[in-house]
């Protein structure tokens, strides 16, 4: 009996390709998470620097309070020196002024540093927005190209199943019995096609007598190597030449 190699490599050829659709359509739903990762983090650059500088604002308000308190204390004790009424009394009140005023400059030079700081924290804030919309643009159009990928793969896909269930009961059931075998065993390739006198996949040398047979297509042979069904070059249907005028 021939054997239909035609149809047995049409089929892997359609089974290989299903294979690969189906990887990718598997990876879809990772590589999207990994879009969705990347914009939480340009967000959660712009919501840090914006923390950093509340963190700021706080310790600005809290420094202003602290040279307030200091500044009445320092008022309090000019009032004081009209009313004492020995040189030593006075002198403490002006030994508490002058450690009174050194203690607001300090706090002072704090507070203008600080407002340094939040001069480059709000730098930082631009740019991280910056950063941030232009890598979602982005990312959000990488995504739109992978959802449409995607429906196009699902389509593929379904046209795959369809081709493929038209194809498998014209291939006789003993054939496919052992094509499937084959293909749970070699990782979805269950065909080899001979290329000289070589298995094209594991590269061994084939006997001659086989050889033969394999272009007989009488038979099926098995690599004695790779144990893949081999086959030899299955040339496509010659059509007819056009009748000359």
């Amino acid at each position: 009996m021939d054997i239909d190699f035609e149809k047995l490599i049409q089929l892997q050829n359609l089974d290989s390709e299903m294979k690969q659709t189906t990887l990718f359509l598997e990876s879809i739903p990772r590589l999207i998470e990994d879009i969705d990762r990347k914009i939480k983090a340009g967000s959660q650059a712009v919501a840090d620097a914006k923390d950093k500088l509340a963190v700021n604002q706080k310790a600005r308000r809290d420094l202003e309070a602290s040279v307030k308190d200091v500044k009445v204390k320092i008022a309090k004790f000019k009032r004081q020196l009209g009313e004492v009424k020995t040189n030593k009394e006075y002198t403490v009140l002006l030994h508490e002024i002058e450690e009174s005023q050194r203690e607001v400059d300090a706090v002072e030079e704090r507070i203008i540093s600080e407002m340094l700081t939040a001069d480059d924290i709000d730098e930082e804030i631009r740019s991280a927005t910056r950063r941030q919309n232009k890598e979602h643009e982005t990312l959000r159009a990488d995504q739109a190209v992978l959802e449409l990928k995607k429906r196009e793969m699902e389509s593929r896909r379904d046209a795959l199943i369809a081709e493929r269930e038209a194809l498998v009961p014209l291939i006789p059931a003993d054939q496919m019995k052992l094509y499937m075998s084959m293909f749970n065993k070699k990782n979805g390739t269950a065909l080899s096609a001979v290329k000289g006198e070589f298995c094209s996949l594991c590269h061994v040398r084939i006997r001659p007598q086989m050889l033969n047979e394999i272009r007989d297509k009488s038979k099926i042979y098995l690599c004695e190597n790779c144990g893949r069904i081999l086959y030899g070059t299955v040339k496509p249907e010659a059509r007819p030449e056009p009748k000359a005028e």
